[in-house]
């Protein structure tokens, strides 16, 4: 029977500088990793001017248990960047898992065996050593007292912002599988030394599994080459920046890397004061309603709860969809469908469509046509982009587009109050009402004592004000009668007219 193939460790060593360490890190790469890994050793010198590249080449030539690629980088790329050309070289070549070693000998290669075995077992999907998981077992390694307060009041800051649990942020020793490192985008990251945070808050974010070890802390003569404040700033930021793309204020496509789940883009907003909420408040029992771009169906489903027949359409149906009456599959922005059998409703539901199209003054022509013909009313939800913080965004001079919010990124056609109306009049309605509707905020806090208070301010400033507070425009309408209405109407108008005067 054939042996089954060893999985691939690629342990990549990043140097710069390291003429005196080189050769003493390489030595010290367990040989017993052969038995369980097909193991290569990636060196890339990132140009260093030093005698780093013809030490590393001494040691190989001199003898390794394993094979040695030794790689100069011309231009020196940076901590980040340096990192990003031996991870896509683990990528393209086809590696089970890339383990990162500095040349500097601070961290100890002893180490690697432990490190790895999580990801063998399937356990991890990044396995990261932590000088910091003993207590003051990295001081006793010679960590200076600045760098530990420090390590330690970062790493306190960014689980607080991210809602992680890692005993450290900022260990460079970390081992990866490449199938998770291949779905993060990596390379849009920084080049700098805050690569290593960029890359732990994709993980995060991607639903990836992190695991921690405990490692010995060694602290030689190295030069330090991180500006210490400066690193603390760019840390902080980057993740302030990733809770904030998640809180839908901001966006930046190194943080896309998270999967679309079903629904999780325009999820159910039944459970608070909402578009969705308000809508099945307004819309009574018994009622006949068409649900155009229907989505999940919670609206729908909602609507049936209370005894009403519901027609829905969209592209696809949604997993609630299937307690409607009826459903038809229609691209809403090739415009309104064709609904033979479904002739007659009171309620027209357009919620979130709108701004999704092309041509929306198009579709509002045929939705006129249709509420005409059927005595409909139309109930129409859509995104505020004059919302206060938008204008204060545009103040500051930012325009931030994300996954979810006003400026979702699947937006084409984006309205005020004031435009809304005007494209409704000018397509033929009577505005019956208009609101604003408060922000999702459970969304971005959870379901909270904060998040209710919250809700009831936005609440209140909104009756205020809701051109300015409301983050979604509600608006209700009637279609005035088209002018073959109204020819008809006058020409059966002047038939009866002209019945009575015989009469008479």
């Amino acid at each position: 029977m054939i042996a089954p193939a060893k999985p691939r460790l690629l342990i990549f060593i990043v140097a710069y500088h390291a003429e005196t360490t080189i050769r003493q890190v390489l030595r010290r790469i367990p040989a017993a990793l052969e038995a369980e890994y097909d193991v290569e050793v990636l060196i890339i010198d990132d140009g260093s001017s030093d005698k780093t590249f013809r030490e590393s080449a001494r040691a190989d030539a001199e003898g390794l248990p394993f094979k040695v690629t030794i790689l100069f980088n011309p231009v020196n790329q940076g901590y980040g960047g340096n990192q990003k050309i031996g991870y896509h070289y683990a990528i393209s070549f086809g590696f089970d898992f890339v383990a990162l070693l500095h040349g500097d000998g601070q961290y100890a290669p002893e180490m690697l065996p432990d490190l790895v075995r999580p990801l063998k077992e399937g356990r991890a999907d990044a396995v990261f050593g932590s000088r910091m998981m003993k207590s003051r077992e990295a001081l006793r390694g010679g960590m200076p007292l600045y760098k530990y307060v420090g390590n330690v009041i970062l790493t306190t800051l960014q689980n607080r912002i991210l809602g992680t649990h890692l005993s450290e942020f900022h260990s460079g020793y970390r081992v990866y599988a490449i199938k998770a490192l291949a779905a993060l985008p990596f390379e849009r990251n920084t080049n700098d030394f805050h690569f290593d945070t960029e890359i732990i808050i994709q993980l995060h974010l991607a639903g990836l599994r992190i695991a921690e070890i405990p490692i010995p802390t060694y602290y030689g003569d190295e030069i330090c080459r991180v500006n210490g404040m400066r690193y603390a700033k760019d840390v902080i930021r980057a993740s302030l920046q990733a809770k904030l793309q998640n809180a839908q204020a901001f966006y930046d496509r190194r943080f896309d890397c998270r999967a679309d789940v079903a629904g999780e883009r325009y999820p159910s907003k039944l459970e608070f004061d909402s578009t969705h909420s308000r809508v099945v408040g307004l819309v009574p029992a018994g009622a006949r309603v068409l649900d155009l771009g229907s989505g999940l169906g919670v609206v729908g489903a909602a609507l049936k709860q209370k005894g009403c027949h519901v027609v829905g359409c969209d592209m696809e149906r949604g997993p609630f969809t299937q307690s409607y009456d009826a459903f038809v599959e229609a691209d809403l922005d090739k415009g309104v469908p064709v609904l033979d059998g479904h002739d007659r409703y009171d309620y027209i539901l357009c919620l979130d469509v709108i701004e999704h199209l092309r041509a929306p003054e198009d579709f509002l022509d045929q939705l006129r046509k249709l509420a005409a013909s059927t005595g409909a009313e139309l109930i129409l939800t859509t995104a505020n982009i004059a919302f206060a913080p938008m204008r204060l965004s545009l103040l500051l001079g930012r325009f931030e587009y994300g996954k979810r919010g006003i400026l979702d990124l699947t937006h084409t056609r984006l309205f005020t109050f004031a435009t809304m109306r005007r494209a409704m009049r000018s397509a033929g309605f009577e505005i019956v009402s208009s609101e604003g509707i408060v922000v999702p905020l459970p969304f971005i806090f959870g379901d909270n004592g904060l998040s209710r208070t919250l809700l009831r301010l936005n609440a209140f400033l909104v009756r205020l004000w809701p051109e300015m507070f409301g983050f979604q425009i509600l608006l209700r309408a009637k279609a005035r009668p088209n002018l073959d209405t109204l020819l008809a109407s006058a020409q059966q108008a002047a038939l009866a007219k002209r019945e009575e005067d015989c009469v008479a």
